[in-house]
This record gives structure tokens, C-alpha cells and sequence, in this order.
């Protein structure tokens, strides 16, 4: 077996069609794009959700809900999080900046502090909100609370 004897195996290659090349090729004419219509043209693209005319289910469906375009929008860390990062870091002071250098938020985030799990060490939190569980948790461990 040499180079130029190899081919490719039978049924794996099939000639492109050539679409527009005159009546004698089979594919002129229309060029496989039947008659006449939006899709005959070029330049044509089906919009995304279009239904051949038919009212679209976007547009059928009722509108429903409300957004509130002054909702606060809190990042939630547990003390479980803050006693592991504590932990690890060895700190005593959490704020945003820690938060942040760990990954658990980004510098654009607000940040509450909730009370689930448990508080062993003395920290000093800085955040922007505190559940009540979490503000008591962290007093009771002989921490402060400060909010920003």
C-alpha cells in the first residue's frame, strides 16, 4: 500500500450539488427552491418564533407577573460559610473585601448575612443586612456586627 493508491472508503464521499448551473444539470430553474414565496428569495430567514402566519405563542399567550424595579437584590452568606472562612484564613474580621478575595461574591454585590449554621469564632462582619438570627449568633460568640 503506497500513498497515491489510498481512497477513501466507498459511500463516504458524496460530488456537492450544484445548484443554478442550467436546465441540462436537473438543478436549474427553480434551484431546488420550488416556487415562487418568501423562501425562493435570497435574503431570506425565517425570525425565530415565527409560525407560518400564524399569531406566534409569544404573542397568543396572556402577559402575567410583575417586576419590581426597585427590588434590593442581597447576596446570602450562612455562618456556616463565615466560620469555614474564618477557619481556613485564620480572621477576625469579615467584610466585603474578604467575601470577595475568597469568591463568594462579586465587587458589585450586596451582601446579607444568614443565620444558618453555626458561629464558634469571635468575628468582627461587615455587611449590608443581617438576619436577626445571625446578628444574635454572632453577638452571642462575642462578635460585632457592623453594617455598611
Amino acid at each position: 500500500m503506497e500513498l497515491n493508491n489510498l481512497t477513501p472508503a466507498a459511500g463516504s464521499v458524496k460530488t456537492a450539488k450544484r445548484i443554478g448551473r442550467g436546465a441540462g444539470s436537473g438543478l436549474g430553474g427553480t434551484s431546488t427552491r420550488g416556487h415562487k414565496g418568501a423562501k425562493s428569495r435570497s435574503g431570506y430567514s425565517k425570525k425565530i418564533g415565527f409560525e407560518g402566519g400564524q399569531m406566534p405563542i409569544q404573542r397568543r399567550l396572556p402577559k402575567y407577573g410583575f417586576k419590581n424595579i426597585n427590588r434590593v437584590e442581597y447576596k446570602a452568606i450562612n455562618l456556616s460559610t463565615l466560620q469555614t472562612l474564618a477557619e481556613s484564613k485564620n480572621l477576625e474580621k469579615i467584610g466585603l473585601e474578604e467575601l470577595l478575595a475568597a469568591g463568594f461574591i462579586h465587587k458589585s454585590m450586596l451582601v446579607k448575612i444568614l443565620g444558618n449554621g453555626q458561629l464558634t469564632a469571635k468575628l468582627t462582619v461587615e455587611a449590608n443586612a443581617f438576619s436577626k438570627a445571625a446578628e444574635e449568633a454572632i453577638t452571642a460568640a462575642g462578635g460585632t456586627v457592623v453594617k455598611l
